[in-house]
C-alpha cells in the first residue's frame, strides 16, 4: 500500500523553523498500530492522519501520533494539515472543520495566516507544589504552578525560561508533560514545552500547550489578543486570542518542506 506524505514547518514563516509535522491524508482509516509504526518511523514530534468525515458536522476526522503514543490534541500538526488542504490539495471551502478526540476544531484562513479555533483549558493553581519540580527544572525561581492537562510553571522572566536546563530523565519519572512560561520582553509571553513521557523531550512549538497558556496569560495581562513566542532552538510565533471562556484562537504561518510517497 502506498500513501502520500507531506512535511510542513508550522508556526513559522522560515523553512527549518517552527515545528515540523508529517501529514498523511487518507481516504479511509488504516490500522491504528500501522499509524503508530509510521509515526515512529517518521520520528517527528507528530505525524497527523485525516480522512473525509462521515459526520455532517465536520469535513475531516483527524488523529495525531507522537513516535510513541496517540495524543488527544495537537496544534502544529492541525495547522500543517490545513495548510496541505488549502495550498496543495486545493480544498475549496473557506473553513475546515476537523472532528477530533478534543471535539470539533474549526480552521480558516485569516489574512496571510491560518487561524485555529481550539478549546480553552484554563489551568487551576495548585496549592501543593510538587517538590520534584525544583529538582527537575534545576536552578530557577518558580513563581507559581498551575495545571489543566499539563503542568504549567510560571518562572520569573524570559531569561529563566530561555536558559532552563531540565533533567529529562527525572522529569519522565514525575511529569508526563510540562510547560514553563514567563512574561516576554518583546512579546506578551514566552514558553517552552517538554513531554518526555510521550517521547518528546522538548517540542519546538506546541499549539495544545497554548490552549492553557492563552487563558492563563489573558487573565494575568487583562488582554484578549496577545503575541507569543516559544523559545525552542527552532522557535515559533503564535498569534493568540481569547474568544470566550470555552474557546481560544491561535494563528500562524506554515512553510512547505517536502512531499513524497511511503510504502507500507
Amino acid at each position: 500500500m502506498k500513501l502520500p506524505i507531506y512535511q510542513v514547518d508550522a508556526f513559522t514563516d522560515k523553512r527549518f523553523g517552527g515545528n515540523p509535522a508529517a501529514v498523511i491524508p487518507l481516504t479511509q482509516w488504516i490500522d491504528e498500530g500501522l499509524m503508530q509504526s509510521i509515526a515512529a518511523e517518521n520520528n517527528l514530534a507528530e505525524t497527523v492522519f485525516f480522512v473525509p468525515s462521515q459526520n455532517a458536522a465536520s469535513d475531516f476526522d483527524i488523529r495525531w501520533f507522537t513516535p510513541e503514543v496517540e495524543i488527544n490534541l495537537c496544534g502544529h500538526a492541525t495547522l500543517a494539515s490545513a495548510y496541505v488542504l488549502f495550498e496543495i490539495l486545493s480544498y475549496h471551502k473557506p473553513v475546515i472543520r476537523f472532528s477530533s478526540h478534543s471535539g470539533i476544531l474549526v480552521v480558516e484562513k485569516e489574512g496571510g495566516l491560518i487561524a485555529m479555533d481550539f478549546p480553552s483549558w484554563k489551568p487551576l493553581r495548585m496549592e501543593d507544589e510538587k517538590p520534584e519540580l525544583a529538582m527537575v527544572l534545576g536552578d530557577v525561581k518558580i513563581v507559581s504552578v498551575y495545571r489543566h492537562r499539563d503542568y504549567l510553571v510560571e518562572l520569573e522572566d524570559e531569561a529563566a525560561v530561555q536558559h532552563c536546563q531540565p533533567d529529562f530523565n527525572l522529569m519522565k519519572k514525575h511529569f508526563d508533560k510540562l510547560i514553563i512560561t514567563a512574561k516576554g520582553n518583546n512579546v506578551d509571553f514566552v514558553s517552552r514545552f517538554f513531554a518526555p513521557g510521550v517521547g518528546i523531550n522538548e517540542d519546538p512549538v506546541t499549539g495544545s500547550a497554548h490552549s492553557q497558556l492563552i487563558p492563563f496569560w489573558s487573565e494575568k495581562l487583562q488582554k484578549e489578543e496577545m503575541d507569543a513566542l516559544q523559545l525552542s532552538s527552532r522557535g515559533g510565533v503564535i498569534k493568540c486570542r481569547q474568544l470566550n471562556a470555552e474557546r481560544v484562537m491561535m494563528s500562524g504561518h506554515c512553510v512547505f518542506y517536502m512531499q513524497g510517497e511511503i510504502e507500507v
